[in-house]
């Protein structure tokens, strides 16, 4: 099962950013791939295939990194591409995280798949969720400047999920997304 770890905004934060992106999705653009509103997501740590065996003792350290979060307050806003604007394969807007919570969160989630035997993908945690990906490298400035100017609704994150993933079975082809646990943070 291909699995991440990831914080999901709210349906009403949800709806506002597609609200300002809905307009921009309708440039064709054969080589832009929007992502789906109903995938939208703070990947915290991408943990591929993981063997079906594993998934309750990482489902168990999670349940318990939950708990010792405190609800947080974020919104998102701003823009960015990875590797770089000149060369983007991923547009996405950035997250505000007033509280620095988000990078603990990450680390705690990699933490408790590591302990449980889950290997998890390296890259450095840069807070953001995808709009869209690119077929090819592109410079994607203007993208970048038009996204910059979007801020999001602030909301507070209550919970984490662990989600898995279908390559090739969601919408426009794109993955397909199920939680496949979810738990509240206690603090």
């Amino acid at each position: 099962m291909r699995l991440f770890v990831a914080v999901v905004p709210p349906v009403e934060v949800v709806e506002h950013l597609a609200e300002f992106a809905d307009p921009r999705r309708e440039y064709p653009d054969e080589d832009i791939r929007w992502s789906a509103d109903e995938t939208w997501h703070i990947t915290l740590a991408f943990l591929g295939e993981v063997p079906e065996y594993k998934t309750d003792e990482l489902a168990e350290r999670l349940e318990v990194a939950a708990k010792r979060q405190k609800p947080f307050d974020l919104s998102l806003g701003r823009a960015g591409a990875f590797p770089g604007v000149a060369d983007a394969r991923v547009l996405w807007t950035g997250v505000r995280d007033e509280s620095d919570a988000l990078p603990h969160l990450a680390m705690v989630s990699r933490s408790a798949a590591n302990k449980a035997g889950v290997t998890v993908d390296g890259r450095k945690f840069t807070p953001h969720l995808t709009l869209a990906r690119l077929r090819r490298p592109m410079d994607v400035v203007r993208w970048v400047r038009i996204f910059d100017t979007y801020q999001g609704p602030a909301w507070t994150a209550e919970s984490v999920q662990l989600i898995s993933s279908r390559l090739g079975e969601g919408p426009s082809r794109g993955a397909a997304y199920d939680t496949v646990g979810e738990w509240d943070f206690l603090g």
